[in-house]
């Protein structure tokens, strides 16, 4: 599979995710809800990941899966360790790291980072955050497909 992570670069400098990614600060996107949720237990080693600025409708950068950790039920003393566990690669301000105070996180370790040609991102209605496809052009302008979340179900 494919995963397609927007990515929030909105807010003060330290808050520009992307920006992290590119420049090697950051080698870990985290995802948390109070309950399992997209990309849980849905994203594997030697998968591959894409990422576009929320709302920029242009996907510029991908890296290639090298670890995954998904937690559920976690109590508030082993949310604080597992990010403080995972802070180096996480590089989260701590605003980001009181969003992702959750009890089920997935955290998904990337390597290989490298910027590509912009590619024009298809939005389609609805679309979560993270979206899981089978190639990056089902979702980009001329090729996309119309998208149905099949793939983004437990």
């Amino acid at each position: 599979m494919v995963h397609l992570v927007y990515c929030d670069n909105t807010g003060k400098k330290g808050e520009k995710v992307l920006d992290k990614i590119l420049s090697g600060t950051k080698t870990m996107i985290i995802r948390g809800a109070a309950g399992r949720k997209i990309p849980h237990s849905r994203v594997f080693k030697g998968e591959e990941l894409y990422f576009m600025e929320k709302g920029s409708l242009m996907i510029t950068a991908k890296a290639k899966v090298r670890d995954v950790q998904n937690y559920v039920k976690l109590t508030e003393e082993e949310i604080c360790r597992v990010l403080e566990d995972n802070q180096e690669k996480l590089n989260l301000t701590e605003k980001q790291k009181e969003r992702w105070h959750k009890k089920c996180l997935c955290l998904v370790e990337f390597e290989d980072v490298e910027e590509i040609a912009p590619l024009p991102f298809d939005h389609q209605g609805n679309m979560d955050d993270w979206l899981i496809i089978d190639k990056i052009e089902d979702v980009v302008v001329g090729t996309s497909i119309a998208y149905n979340y099949e793939k983004s179900k437990f």
